[in-house]
């Protein structure tokens, strides 16, 4: 399986074995990471950088950073 199936995001949460909304999902391409973790009910996050971080805008529902270090306050 391979992102962005939604397969890969059930494993996701198997793996992780909390539920999907308690899942902080942080990638740069918005097709392939955020709005499939939205879709399976994860906070999709969404970080600037690389080239698809700044050619991908993130639907409304998503949290932007542009740092990881940002991550602990934004979920706070």
């Amino acid at each position: 399986m391979w992102k962005p199936a939604p397969e890969f995001f059930e494993r996701v949460v198997d793996l992780a074995g909390v539920p999907a909304e308690r899942i902080a999902y942080v990638g740069d391409r918005v097709d392939n990471d955020v709005t499939p973790a939205i879709a399976a009910g994860m906070t999709g996050v969404h970080i600037r950088r690389g080239p698809w971080g700044y050619l991908q805008g993130p639907p409304a529902e998503a949290i932007r950073i542009s740092s990881l270090d940002e991550l602990p306050q934004v979920l706070a």
